[in-house]
């Protein structure tokens, strides 16, 4: 496929709000690609280079694309305010418009990783001499994925609904697809399988390439837990960060729970795991930060580890230590297909005991009694709550369902008894004093998966610091759309001045959950607060069956 024939696709893609027209033009703009192709239009639709755990970031900013279009480019950008139409702008008239699309991709690559002294010249000179090959409107797309505005408006998801109605005229094969794609989170990679075999396969885990993490229920009580389940194994849950580590033989990779590859901020974790896991594997697993005396410190100690820079200086103030809980692959087979018997029994064989990598505790409830007495050990040692496993339930990649049950400890009756993990939706402006922030509340989210959209639970508008205040800021303009996305679902009473693409995901605190006509979940969070930032994909966050169940446990519990 020739880049030009991208280009078009992609303006299409950028005139529709409709997610519906998205996926069918995405579905034929697959059907039109070879293998190869399949897997750089997955990645290059979406401003990428490679999936998201390990596309180049090509750190070019606008001063600098502004010398790389030459002298007539800050005239043009003063009128047009888009350096992607600037670019168009200057080589409407030239281009050869028969690169294909890996020759393209090539020196975008090229330009992303060069590096060392003088990179950034080399960057810009590189860019110089890819668009003056380039027609217009290939310049025009090529100039916003460098600058990483490529403002297309859909997320994977989408993606594999595109695949699914390629070969069925329709969605009805998405679920399979997503299946694929749960346990091999690399979108081209699954566009490719699809493009080549023309139906979805069974795909299992494989080292280096992230698996989508196993999510937990929740549990008002021990009671219900052994209702569920029955005899399952029960253990501890930390208040860390949880990790996927990729062990092999002259490389390990770790990946966060939104599939972020931060291998480099924890040195001693990956030196520990390099010491003590005797084979290559797959294995989860949550860090955590101790004290003097053995205890877990909280999650603000542990926390202060997530970083860019002093590294190593803060390693050695605050080492982590990793607890393992699951095993995902072992010496080239996959293993979420097995029992947690099974996982467990490999898991403890892979590790050798040490310093950094521990076991996670775990104990065999026989009885209600036996998981009240481990929630209370586990309280005491510091823990959120505990997590109860089904013996036979194997590893549910991307899913939350009843083999885990998470039941943690009871806040205040005052309080909800659990954070909500929201979707950033739109802002406001501010008054008064946020008036200098140009940010004063903020519109949240859950998601539906039924219906594929975004509803609405709470306006936020406390819980930030004013540093955080202007953080904010700075994120949502640089996810700014010019008109509410079609996958939101938004009442008059709760539209916002400004809407966002939804990619922030938030933890917010409530001191309830109420009924709400306002808004369209059906439901309202009643004093909600900012907590932090979640390492999550939004169709990750809190969906609207949670909060359902949430509203239930909250008010069974009075």
């Amino acid at each position: 496929m020739r880049f030009a024939e991208l280009a078009e696709y992609l303006e299409k893609l950028e005139g529709t709000a409709s997610r519906l027209e998205m996926t069918r033009i995405l579905a034929e703009l697959f059907s039109r690609t070879n293998l190869e192709d399949a897997r750089l239009v997955a990645y290059m639709t979406q401003g990428r280079l490679g999936p998201a755990y390990k596309s180049p970031d090509f750190g070019i900013a606008d001063k600098q694309m502004l010398k790389a279009l030459g002298p007539r480019a800050n005239e043009l950008f003063k009128k047009l305010g888009d350096l992607g139409l600037v670019a168009e702008k200057l080589n409407k008239e030239s281009g050869i418009r028969n690169h294909g699309i890996k020759e393209v991709y090539d020196k975008l690559l090229e330009i992303a990783q060069a590096g060392g002294g003088g990179s950034q010249e080399l960057k810009m000179k590189l860019i110089g001499e890819l668009v003056d090959h380039l027609s217009g409107k290939e310049a025009k797309y090529a100039v916003k994925m460098i600058l990483g505005k490529l403002r297309t408006g859909f997320s994977d998801m989408t993606v594999l609904d595109s695949l699914s109605w390629m070969i069925a005229g329709d969605k009805s094969l998405r679920q399979q697809i997503e299946s694929m794609y749960n346990v091999r989170a690399d979108l081209g990679e699954i566009a490719s399988e699809i493009v080549r075999h023309k139906k979805p396969r069974k795909l299992g885990s494989e080292i280096g390439t992230p698996v989508l993490m196993a999510r937990a229920e929740r549990a008002k009580d021990a009671a219900e837990i052994w209702e569920r389940n029955g005899r399952c194994a029960l253990e501890y849950k930390l208040d860390g960060l949880r990790i996927q580590a990729h062990v092999q033989r002259n490389k390990i990779s770790l990946f966060s729970r939104g599939l972020e590859n931060v291998t480099s901020m924890y040195p001693d974790v990956v030196e520990g795991l390099a010491k003590q896991i005797k084979h290559d594997c797959m294995v989860e697993g949550e860090m955590i930060a101790l004290g003097k005396d053995g205890r877990f410190l909280p999650f603000q100690e542990t926390v202060q580890r997530k970083r860019k820079y002093q590294i190593t200086e803060m390693a050695g103030k605050i080492p982590l230590t990793i607890y393992l809980f699951d095993v995902l692959a072992a010496e080239k087979m996959d293993v979420t297909n097995k029992t947690y018997d099974e996982r467990r029994k490999r898991l403890e064989e892979l590790v050798i005991p040490g310093k950094t990598v521990r076991l996670m505790p775990k104990k065999t409830a026989e009885s209600t009694k036996d998981i009240e007495e481990f929630f209370g050990r586990a309280i005491g040692d510091g823990c959120e709550g505990i997590i109860a496993k089904k013996s036979d339930g194997i590893y549910a990649a991307g899913a939350r369902n009843f083999n885990w049950i998470k039941y943690k400890k009871s806040y205040d009756k005052s309080t909800l008894a659990d954070t909500i993990d929201a979707v950033v939706m739109g802002y406001d402006v501010g008054q008064g004093k946020r008036s200098g922030f140009g940010i004063g509340d903020f519109l949240i989210g859950v998601y539906d998966h039924k219906s594929d959209k975004y509803l609405t639970v709470a306006k936020v508008g406390t819980g930030l610091t004013d540093e955080e205040w202007r953080e904010l800021k700075v994120k949502c303009q640089n996810l700014k759309v010019k008109s509410i996305p079609d996958n939101y679902a938004v009442s008059k009473q709760m539209e916002c001045d400004f809407w966002v693409e939804p990619r922030l995901v938030a933890e917010i605190r409530a001191d309830e959950i109420t009924k709400s006509p306002m808004h369209t979940s059906g439901y309202a969070l009643r004093f909600p607060r900012f907590e932090g930032w979640r390492e999550k994909k939004p169709e990750e966050a809190t969906d609207i069956s949670e909060i359902k169940r949430l509203y239930t446990l909250s008010y069974e519990g009075r």
